[in-house]
């Protein structure tokens, strides 16, 4: 992946197109190029055959050019860097700082393939593609423009791991209302993630975030869980809460085929007769200790 920079300091991750994806674009634009090439020239031997040698090779001369130079350089400005061959393979022609490029790198790109991909056969292309980190040719080191790929493959979710089996259950009454949703995603992604992790960090990442939900849900930490075990089942505890909540048949709902009656009228409540307490003093009441801050030690 590129570690392109924008201006605002923000990295791109873009993923700069190799050889064998840039070749085939490039054969099928000029399959395509040659076709139309072909095609007008044999309009043009038609429509100047009333002239005489000399028109008629200027003719052909400046229609060559026009399609040899000219028409890439006109779709790759239209289009912002997808010709039908880039377009057809996943790639685009973008700027050193991942924006749309425009004619003056059309153009640059334009002149210098003549050299790398006519006169050449590709050869020079090749070998620049080969010898550069990001697979530019010469045309992309003078324009300053960068071949990427726009269809990536879509990155897998992976799954929260479920929580240990002797922690199921054990957090069904904790109070989850006041936790935030970053805290959730910031969780979601160290589970998701903590295999990739180095030991020691992983560890202190995970006591972190269960001191912070420890302080959310105002709940002591439970004694002998370990930090990522806590994190497990409480994240369980919540996909568990919302699959009830989303799966709740409502009372009275449309589709429920439940209709409410009438509401019955309730029976009177005689209080009874009962004796007068005398009133005793409450004994005084020791303060109550302090919480702690956090119950999870960091790793050694």
């Amino acid at each position: 992946m590129s570690d392109l920079v924008t201006g605002d300091a923000v990295v791109l991750g873009l993923r700069p197109a190799r050889l064998p994806s840039r070749g085939l674009a490039i054969l099928l634009d000029l399959a395509v190029y040659v076709t139309g090439y072909v095609l007008i020239s044999v309009g043009l031997t038609v429509a100047t055959a009333s002239l005489d040698e000399a028109a008629q090779a200027a003719v052909a001369v400046a229609g060559f050019l026009l399609f040899l130079v000219g028409v890439p350089i006109a779709v790759e400005t239209l289009s912002h860097g997808r010709s039908l061959g880039k377009l057809a393979c996943g790639l685009r022609v973008v700027r050193d700082d991942g924006g749309p490029i425009r004619f003056r790198h059309a153009l640059v790109r334009g002149a210098m393939g003549i050299v790398e991909l006519i006169l050449t056969f590709g050869s020079i292309a090749c070998i620049a593609s080969l010898v550069s980190a990001r697979g530019r040719r010469l045309g992309d080191v003078f324009a300053g423009t960068l071949v990427v790929r726009e269809r990536v493959p879509g990155t897998q979710v992976m799954p929260v791991p479920p929580p240990p089996p002797w922690l199921a259950g054990r957090f069904t009454g904790l109070d989850l209302s006041a936790v935030p949703d970053g805290l959730w995603l910031a969780i979601r992604q160290y589970l998701t993630r903590m295999n990739q992790l180095d030991p020691q960090v992983g560890a202190a990442m995970a006591v972190r975030l269960a001191d912070d939900l420890v302080a959310r849900t105002g709940a002591p930490p439970p004694a002998g869980v370990p930090a990522a075990a806590f994190l497990m089942a409480v994240v369980h505890e919540r996909q568990s809460r919302d699959a009830a909540r989303a799966f709740r048949p409502s009372a009275g709902g449309p589709g429920s085929g439940f209709a409410p009656g009438p509401a019955p009228v309730p029976a009177p409540v005689v209080a009874p007769v009962v004796a007068p307490v005398p009133y005793v003093a409450p004994a005084p009441v020791a303060p109550a200790e302090a919480p702690r801050a956090g119950g999870f030690a960091p790793p050694a």
